[in-house]
């Protein structure tokens, strides 16, 4: 089989697995409600229009299976949107063919689909990857270009062997380079004779834009020749984010900052998930806040809740909620907590151990003030001694602070005695806000519950 033909191939086997899961799942909701189902609706019909309904689906989110470099919140979110695309297919026929259908089944059959197609597509990239890293199903690319933006992009493909790339070669007109870099094949007029002769797939061309006919020579070949061209523009050496490109009349035009929370829709459902969450933590409060409050009061004299002033959405002040966890101090707006700490108390060393002492926050959420996954709030002062030192720094304000980030989860939570310590907490701050999606937040908020059981040794 062609390699090009196995995408199709590989496709066509996980949209097996979807009609599969469509299936199983209809089965199954047949077999428990099979009473009903033969007094509300004709089970054959329902069968069919679900399986014509999810062929629209397969032809529109299909091709993320070919995508080589996806994160798994970008593959659960795809597949979050194929089940409510189905839905609205599949409701749409129903109410067309005037076809009535209990809500209750309706509501298993979807939530066991949702379910089962997750797991199945994280199955299948998981497989697939595997595949690739042996060797399977490799695309063959060739980089011209070996300067910065070359060497840069040929370490990311090559940083997992999962993505299935390759890599046969580098060309490049720099004498100089020869003896320098690896696999440097020659310059750029052998270009067109390498790749037909050894089947190139794919050809990244990152020459700097002031060799614009080279770059169009190759252009051209490439198209002749159905070879994929890609140009990895030199914005890559300073601005590492995703780029979002847009025409203005007829001029291309790359836009370096626009975040999905930017749109009101993202926004609106990230608001919608923080007051139904908040709502039901701060419902079950009494089993949480009586106990905590009375062993606050009797650990030190002092208040049962600490407020501290710090930045929110847009650099705006608010009052950050907390069971205080330190005897009465005058230092609390000035220094972090350090590891062992002769302010913290017992029950304090207890609660921030296993993060109860952020409770309270979910007031702040439920206020609208905070968001339940976000960049960590900070005390005014660090706000305003970092803004002046570390670059990008007041970015992670363009969205709500939350309990727990993106860079807490990946071990940057808690004191941070050095500089770099809080550039890199910033860095991931930033990439959140840049690839905001809900699954993301799903899945950071998977991991704080799982890096809670297991412990922190940064939570002090």
């Amino acid at each position: 089989m062609e390699r090009r033909d196995r995408g199709r191939f590989i496709r066509g086997l996980v949209a097996v697995g979807d009609f599969c899961c469509i299936n199983l799942v209809f089965l199954m909701v047949y077999l428990f409600f099979d009473s009903d189902m033969t007094h509300q609706f004709n089970q054959k019909i329902v069968w069919l229009l679900l399986n014509i309904s999810y062929f629209p689906v397969v032809l529109m989110f299909n091709q993320i299976h070919n995508t080589r470099i996806i994160y798994i919140d970008s593959l659960l979110l795809a597949a979050s949107e194929s089940v409510v695309l189905l839905f609205l297919i599949f409701i749409s026929l129903l109410t067309f063919l005037q076809i009535e259908v209990g809500t209750i089944v309706l509501l298993t059959f979807f939530v066991g689909f949702f379910i089962s197609l997750n797991l199945w597509w994280l199955l299948a990239s998981r497989v697939l990857k595997y595949y690739r890293s042996k060797g399977f199903n490799f695309k063959r690319i060739i980089i011209v270009g070996a300067g910065k933006t070359g060497l840069m992009l040929f370490r990311e493909l090559h940083s997992d062997l999962g993505y299935g790339y390759k890599f046969l070669g580098f060309f490049d007109d720099n004498a100089e380079l020869k003896g320098q870099i690896p696999q440097l094949l020659g310059d750029t007029g052998m270009v067109e004779k390498f790749a037909l002769e050894n089947n190139v797939d794919e050809i990244y061309c990152a020459l700097p834009g002031s060799q614009d006919a080279k770059i169009l020579n190759l252009l051209q070949f490439s198209e002749r020749h159905a070879i994929r061209f890609f140009i990895v523009p030199e914005i890559s050496r300073y601005v590492l984010r995703r780029l979002h490109f847009q025409i203005m009349g007829r001029v291309p035009v790359l836009s370096v900052r626009e975040e999905p929370l930017q749109r009101w829709e993202m926004r609106a459902v990230k608001r919608l998930f923080d007051f139904v969450f908040s709502s039901v933590i701060l419902l079950l409060s009494p089993l949480w806040l009586l106990p905590i409050a009375i062993c606050v009061k009797l650990s030190s004299p002092g208040p049962v809740l600490f407020k501290q002033k710090r930045t929110g959405f847009m650099g705006r002040e608010f009052n950050c909620l907390k069971f205080r966890t330190m005897r009465v101090n005058n230092e609390s707006d000035k220094l972090q907590a350090t590891k062992g700490d002769p302010r913290i108390t017992r029950i304090g060393e207890f609660l921030r151990k296993t993060s109860l002492d952020e409770l309270p926050q979910f007031i702040n959420v439920f206020k609208g003030e905070m968001s339940v996954v976000g960049p960590r709030p900070h005390m005014l002062k660090h706000t305003k001694d970092y803004s002046a030192i570390i670059d990008k720094y007041m970015v992670r304000h363009f969205i709500k602070p939350g309990l727990t980030g993106w860079a807490q989860v990946n071990g940057y939570r808690g004191e941070t005695k050095e500089l770099w310590q809080m550039e890199k907490r910033v860095e991931y701050d930033v990439w959140y806000i840049e690839n905001w999606n809900f699954m993301l937040d799903m899945k950071i908020i998977f991991l704080t519950l799982i890096g809670i059981f297991k412990g922190d040794k940064n939570a002090f």
